[in-house]
């Protein structure tokens, strides 16, 4: 018992173990599911957004290759028609030559920009949404004022805007402006797993920095996934352990039986010195005896009433051994089992048989036909039955070894008769010699060569003691047919 109880304690530490690490797994991948995922879609907010910032360089450099030409009276210069092409260009300004920037910081822009030969950043003002590009030229430079909100491709963005629980923002000198809200806790709160992105886009003019952030609770594991792992390893626990159970107790079975059979041995080895004990001092009295008798009937004249008192001395020790034989036969006699019968299914006990010897008939090629009238319910011992069906298929299947493969068949066939229960056991083998059939129930007499002899003369004496009978002969079309005869249930014996 202390055993079993340390041996289902390594079960559970085992079990459990097991299950936290499944756990572990499948919460890791699914973080490394969501941080793939998390970093896609960062990468193509990077890429839209680069998309239109590189835009705003071609079209400043776009407006400065088209110099303006002389224009026609009321017509409407062509930069002022972009805002109507690219809704996220608010504006767009112009000096020419021998002009001046209203803004102060366009000028200080044009200055940079003709240093750099690209264009450059004038103002950025990321609380208003919006900040100017200026590019310088000659004789005209431009400047564009670019919405940061319309600038968003929403028809292209990967997570949608106001749902996504991704946080995507521009930085630009400790400015921040934020595109998608997402869902970030407090940091005094934080708890669980966050990932963030940081790339600078791709237009130097434009130097900012795409930050995404993504923030994973305790709530967002694959709880339901873990469940049915761990439901998975109780399962394959429990299916281990009914096996382990059920191999302990199988091998319990085993030691039983060789441990009965070693104590039937040693039983049998006492009974056999007793018996040689008990026997060796009457035989050796008979034996004297009968020698003494004899050299006193031959002397002459004769010692008759001598001789008459050995011979009457042999025939005391003659039945001293007999009653020797007779105590050791009813130490080693089987008990009774008149009263240990009950309702069995003889249908139940045939399948039972067949399902035992179906190794023994596929190595024969034998397919067993079984023609039952309805179940069969006897009044018998269920031990000693099984003993008589598995003994009766077995010679059958023995039988059948003499014949021909395509030839061989065996036959079950149960059914009710009066007050009995019927079970005919037929095969096509050779059948019973004429002159073995009345000897066929004897003790120590057999057909098969290396045979004891005991299995039918056993089997016969199992039926009559359960009140059956157990008849052979041989089948018209050839083979041998075993009749046994039990009484049904609820018959009185």
């Amino acid at each position: 018992m202390q055993h079993s109880r340390q041996s289902f304690r390594w079960w559970l530490v085992g079990g459990a173990c097991l299950g936290l690490l499944g756990s572990a797994l499948i919460a890791r991948q699914s973080l490394d599911e969501q941080r793939a995922l998390f970093e896609t879609d960062a990468r193509i907010v990077h890429r839209l957004l680069s998309q239109r910032v590189v835009q705003h360089d071609a079209i400043l450099a776009t407006l400065t290759l088209l110099q303006p030409a002389a224009e026609a009276p009321g017509a409407t210069p062509p930069e002022q028609r972009l805002p109507a092409l690219y809704p996220h260009i608010l504006a767009v300004q112009r000096r020419d030559r021998n002009g001046a920037w209203r803004d102060p910081a366009l000028a200080s822009a044009e200055t940079t920009s003709r240093q750099t030969v690209q264009a450059a950043l004038a103002s950025v003002d990321f609380a208003a949404g919006r900040y100017q590009l200026v590019l310088a030229a000659t004789p005209t430079s431009y400047a564009l004022t670019v919405d940061l909100r319309a600038m968003v491709p929403t028809e292209e963005w990967p997570m949608p805007l106001e749902a996504s629980p991704v946080r995507v923002s521009l930085a630009h000198d400790g400015q921040l402006f934020q595109i998608q809200a997402g869902q970030l806790p407090e940091q005094t709160t934080a708890t669980g797993w966050s990932f963030d992105f940081h790339k600078h886009l791709a237009a130097t003019s434009q130097p900012f920095d795409v930050v995404a952030e993504r923030h994973l609770g305790w709530g967002q594991l694959p709880w339901w996934r873990m469940g049915a792992w761990w439901l998975l390893v109780a399962a394959a626990l429990a299916g281990m352990a009914q096996a382990q159970f059920q191999r302990a107790e199988r091998r319990r079975a085993e030691e039983l039986l060789r441990l009965g059979q070693v104590a039937r041995l040693n039983t049998l080895g006492e009974l056999a010195a007793g018996m040689a004990h008990e026997l060796n001092q009457p035989l050796t009295a008979v034996l004297a005896n009968t020698q003494g008798a004899l050299r006193l009937l031959n002397e002459d004249p004769p010692e008759l009433e001598t001789a008459r008192e050995a011979m009457r001395q042999a025939a005391a020790q003659a039945r001293r051994a007999a009653d020797v034989v007779g105590r050791l036969r009813q130490a080693v006699e089987r008990p009774a089992i008149g009263g240990a019968t009950q309702s069995v299914s003889l249908n139940g006990a045939v399948q039972r048989a067949l399902y035992l010897l179906e190794p023994e008939s596929r190595r024969r090629g034998v397919e067993p036909v079984i023609k039952a009238a309805g179940v069969v319910t006897v009044q018998v011992d269920p031990v000693a039955l099984e003993q008589i069906v598995h003994n009766l298929l077995m010679n059958a299947l023995q039988a059948l070894e003499q014949v021909s493969t395509d030839g061989r068949q065996l036959m079950v066939s149960l059914r009710a008769e009066g007050s009995g229960g019927v079970l005919e056991v037929a095969d096509t083998g050779p059948g019973i010699a004429l002159d073995a059939l009345p000897r066929l129930f004897e003790p120590f007499f057999s057909t098969r060569e290396g045979g004891l002899g005991l299995g039918l003369s056993l089997c016969e004496t199992l039926a009559s003691g359960m009140g059956g009978a157990l008849a052979a002969h041989n089948a018209a079309q050839g083979g041998a047919v075993f009749t046994l005869t039990l009484p049904l249930q609820g018959a009185r014996v």
